[in-house]
């Protein structure tokens, strides 16, 4: 129990610190959201008065006349009471409302592919890893490459070959935009459509770190006392594979697994921008551009909380697998 509480407290004191951080970050950027709000009341012919100002700056959280401190707590009330304030990118829309409607996207999206590509390498990992040495293993060089090429570049050879050049896939967007949003078959078949190409750009870019990761996993697994054990009582070969080795040799990739279902939430912000998909990744580019500090600390609030609750669920089953990490020191 000590060793639940100690991890609770651990990952307590982290979102805090997080959030800290979360405040400060924006600030430090050159300009306000104030005056980006300003800047595009005038160019629309329209004049703000100083009380006007004073006003947008309590209602954005951008009050230059208040201490920073007095900010700072502001700032930890309102996390605390699930107020995330009003986003000037889209104003006057609030930033739950922003963050709700282009959440849904990346976690389908992103979250799919990013379940795929761990299945994809696992499975491929563990039979290269149990056949190494084999013609398989020259697989490995070509899909680590492909990990290494930037998303963007794949993202953009994807588009000119798929979409522009064969035509098979759309250039853009995230669904058909003369359909209306809802549960229906017609805005779900094209929601698919619009994003596998997005989808594929991310299975390619990752596949490759499973694979490689769960092969040298299954190469470390193949040498230890127990697999060897498992030969010599003559165990069927597909058994020993799977209920031995490369039920081991997972682990540590579902520890990264775990941590990567946290990143989740965050997107891929190149990926989105070069398909222009409507996902959180986007929103947040659109938030940095505009020094949109409600927006920002919004998401990165949600990426914060995926990203420390994946960690400690790992911790925590980790804990309840192996018993040994609950030994105290």
């Amino acid at each position: 129990m000590r060793y639940y509480a100690r991890k609770l407290g651990f990952y307590l004191v982290a979102l805090w610190a997080a959030l800290t951080l979360n405040f400060f970050i924006p600030r430090m950027m050159p300009g306000n959201p104030v005056d980006t709000l300003m800047a595009k009341l005038q160019q629309r012919g329209g004049t703000v008065d100083p009380a006007a100002r004073r006003s947008y700056e309590l209602l954005l959280g951008a009050d230059t006349g208040e201490p920073l401190i007095i900010q700072y707590f502001a700032y930890l009330g309102n996390m605390l009471r699930g107020d995330l304030g009003v986003s000037v990118s889209v104003f006057p829309a609030e930033v739950s409302s922003v963050i709700g409607q282009a959440l849904p996207w990346t976690l389908v999206l992103v979250g799919l592919a990013t379940l795929l590509s761990f299945a994809l390498g696992i499975v491929l990992g563990a039979v290269v890893g149990w056949r190494r040495g084999s013609w398989l293993d020259s697989l490995v060089p070509a899909t680590t490459v492909l990990a290494a090429v930037p998303y963007f570049w794949l993202a953009l050879i994807l588009v000119a070959v798929f979409a522009t050049a064969l035509g098979w896939f759309p250039l853009q967007g995230g669904y058909d935009v003369v359909l209306t949003p809802g549960w229906n078959t017609g805005f779900l078949g094209s929601a698919v459509y619009h994003g596998m190409l997005p989808a594929l750009t991310i299975v390619l870019s990752s596949v490759g770190g499973w694979l490689l990761g769960m092969r040298n996993m299954m190469v470390s697994a193949m040498s230890e006392d127990y697999v060897l054990t498992a030969r010599a009582k003559g165990l069927r070969t597909t058994r020993v594979m799977t209920r031995y080795a490369a039920r081991n040799a997972v682990l540590p990739s579902l520890a990264g697994f775990a941590i990567s279902l946290g990143f989740v939430v965050s997107g891929s912000i190149i990926t989105e921008q070069v398909f222009s998909y409507p996902g959180i990744g986007s929103k947040l580019l659109q938030g940095v551009q505009n020094n949109d500090y409600a927006l920002m600390q919004g998401i990165f609030l949600v990426i914060t909380v995926a990203v420390l609750g994946a960690n400690l669920v790992v911790d925590l089953l980790y804990g309840f697998i192996d018993p040994r990490t609950r030994v105290e020191t």
